[in-house]
């Protein structure tokens, strides 16, 4: 038999709530219907989890952020939507985490490992992927999607329909309107790209064949004019057995905003 539950008597829970083993509910905190929390989370002081979300285990919650709230949305009409969230999650106060629309697929989807600092904000119909640093008020618009390991810096925010690679580095107070490249710095209101981040790539344990691979797409991709199918094949010829350039080329060539440059 596992570890019993603490809800603190001042917190409200839905009868219609679900509690794995061990979840730790602080004072004043209210779970709504249609929440499901996993093993060993902890939701602190004052923190709201409005309705139909799921939480996994072992996350840590508040204290006073709003998870699961109605999608900003002009379009929503209370259909039924939900936020999906992962394990192992640190969530600090004040941050906003909404549910999706039926417009976007219906689901906020947040994955495994995240830190998101205070005051970040997830947008609805956003896909967030594990392992990622949202620094203090970063903000995503909603339809974004975000790839393993990426950082988003203080005071930035996402435009809808952006997305952020994976191992993109986002520096504070920058504004996105276009993709953001992965393993690249990228900077500024308009958000510009400003090279690789090679203390990064070196730290990361990335071999020097990935990191000359990487240079060159950049090269190639980004800082030259050369058009993007006739530059990707021929990168492609000669990187092609390496996935971090793979993973380079086939994100540019996805790209429906376009990349930041």
């Amino acid at each position: 038999m596992g570890e019993a539950s603490k809800i603190d008597p001042r917190a409200i829970v839905d009868a219609a709530a679900s509690l794995g083993d061990g979840v730790d509910v602080g004072p004043f905190a209210i779970l709504g219907p249609g929440v499901v929390v996993g093993d060993r989370t902890r939701i602190e002081a004052h923190t709201v989890v409005h309705r139909d979300t799921e939480i996994g285990s072992d996350n840590r919650i508040g204290p006073m952020a709003s998870v699961g709230g109605d999608p900003q949305d002009l379009k929503y009409a209370g259909e039924p939507t939900r936020l999906i969230i992962g394990s192992g999650n640190r969530v600090h106060e004040y941050v906003t985490l909404n549910r999706g629309t039926a417009g976007g697929g219906g689901v906020t989807r947040i994955g495994d490992g995240n830190l998101f600092m205070a005051y970040a904000h997830v947008g609805h119909d956003c896909q967030v992927g594990s392992e990622i640093v949202f620094a203090n008020a970063a903000t995503l618009a909603g339809h974004v999607d975000v790839g393993d390991h990426a950082t988003v810096g203080a005071y930035s925010g996402v435009h809808q329909f952006c997305r952020v690679a994976k191992h993109a580095f986002i520096g504070g107070y920058s504004v996105l309107t276009q993709d953001a490249l992965p393993w690249v710095l990228t900077v500024g209101n308009r958000a510009t790209t400003h090279g690789l981040n090679l203390v990064g790539l070196r730290r990361g344990g990335y071999s020097r064949e990935s990191i000359r691979a990487l240079k060159r797409c950049y090269q190639e991709l980004v800082r030259s004019k050369a058009k993007v199918d006739e530059a990707s094949a021929r990168l492609e010829e000669e990187f092609g057995e390496i996935e971090e350039a793979r993973y380079f080329i086939d994100f540019v060539r996805s790209s429906e905003r376009g990349i930041c440059r």
